[in-house]
């Protein structure tokens, strides 16, 4: 996601209704390669920046959850 900042030395969006979201990826490796393509379109714009979101630490911040098995 990315979005214009009010600080550029900080990750505070200035307006959250207007912030760019890139999507949902199956791994890093993908989500990194979105995030380059965004973040390369701005790339002039010092007031613009685009950061890659882990979903699973924000749903379990103390990585105890388990993966379910599979009979």
């Amino acid at each position: 996601m990315g979005g214009r900042v009010k600080d550029p030395q900080k990750l505070v969006f200035d307006d959250l209704g207007t912030v760019d979201l890139v999507g949902v990826f199956p791994d890093y490796a993908s989500a990194e390669a979105a995030w380059r393509a965004a973040a390369q379109r701005t790339v002039d714009d010092a007031e613009m920046r685009y950061v890659i979101v882990h979903l699973h630490r924000l749903l379990d911040p103390a990585g105890e959850a388990v993966d379910p098995q599979v009979d």
